[in-house]
């Protein structure tokens, strides 16, 4: 049977679709009825792969109804297939062109599939989305405040900030409750918590958008997260390496939580310092604690043992030795058996 690869433009109101080799071209209403008729409709084709585009959450319903469906679906990142549509020559742009260029993608890329989080791993990520978006204009809203005269702009700001702060504590204990109610997210907690400048933050941006955590090598999560260096060598030339793409927000937080680890946890410090030392930039060093500390990480929720420090009495030789290593360093991933 030929291959059947399908590429869908998602807008608010509509849904372009495209499928290769027919070339056929129709379109859907994005509402829930719509959604469904598609994905009826896509799992009758029974397509190798189906490609659609992060839209900022537009595409969420079509995405768990095509899994629902067992239909095989990938979405993929803007930026890449903008520069494959560079690459291909493709320049024009309307909603069944974008379609067509993502059918075309899906059948020459083919790219991985992401498993699409479970109900309560998406309610986490929602809630920590909103925290951060309320953070965000609180950081704002202070900022105008420095630059406002008029006393009545200044008390609109004053009460716009103090209820903006109202719903971040709000928020925080909602999370709170709702890492109370699951076993599994207290387990994790507590030993995410337990490494040296890893807080709650940290802990539940890790838990909403990187469920690989544990099930992965260290490597693959780097390159997931977007901490793994990519190579610029040409000939002779070799270029700086340099770190792009990933889940952006996990890095912004492991870039919080490496500044404060370089001051409290022994390891980071000991990373950091050695490649100071070496002449590294400040900036590709604090990269290097963010990385380690992501292995770490990994290591202790795969081994599901809390953080003890290498000059623990109760660390063994044989948990020594058995406890993954990363080339940044000599220091042992300091978990013990």
């Amino acid at each position: 049977m030929e291959s059947i690869f399908v590429g869908i433009d998602v807008c608010k109101a509509r849904l372009d679709v495209a499928i290769r080799p027919t070339g056929e071209i129709f379109a859907e209403e994005n509402s829930i009825p719509g959604v469904a008729r598609l994905a009826d409709r896509l799992k009758a084709l029974e397509p190798t792969l189906v490609v659609l585009e992060a839209t900022g959450g537009l595409e969420r319903d079509l995405v768990l109804a095509l899994v629902q469906q067992g239909v095989r679906v990938v979405v993929a990142n803007a930026r890449q297939v903008r520069d494959f549509a560079k690459a291909t020559g493709r320049l024009a742009k309307t909603d069944q062109l974008d379609a067509m260029l993502l059918a075309l993608f899906a059948e020459m890329v083919r790219p991985p599939a992401r498993k699409v989080p479970e109900e309560r791993v998406r309610a986490l990520g929602d809630l920590v989305d909103r925290r951060r978006q309320v953070v965000d204009m609180l950081v704002m809203e202070r900022n105008r405040l420095h630059s406002v005269r008029a006393e009545a702009v200044r008390a609109d700001l004053h009460a716009h900030i103090t209820s903006l702060e109202k719903r971040q504590s709000e928020l925080d204990q909602e999370l709170k409750a709702l890492m109370e109610t699951d076993l599994q997210w207290r387990a994790q907690r507590d030993l995410l918590m337990s490494v040296p400048g890893v807080g709650q933050v940290v802990t539940l941006t890790l838990l909403a958008q990187l469920p690989e955590l544990g099930q992965v090598s260290g490597k693959q999560l780097s390159a997931l997260v977007g901490l793994a260096p990519f190579n610029r060598d040409s000939g002779k030339s070799r270029g700086r390496r340099s770190i792009w793409g990933g889940r952006a927000e996990v890095r912004t937080k492991l870039y919080m939580a490496a500044v404060t680890g370089i001051r409290v946890n022994p390891v980071l410090r000991d990373v950091f310092q050695r490649l100071v030392a070496q002449g590294k930039p400040k900036k590709v060093a604090l990269v290097a604690c963010m990385r380690k500390l992501l292995v770490i990480l990994n290591a202790i929720v795969r081994s599901q043992v809390p953080w003890r420090p290498v000059s623990d009495p109760a660390l063994s030789h044989r948990a020594i030795h058995e406890t993954p290593r990363h080339p940044l360093t000599s220091h042992t991933v300091a978990v013990a058996q």
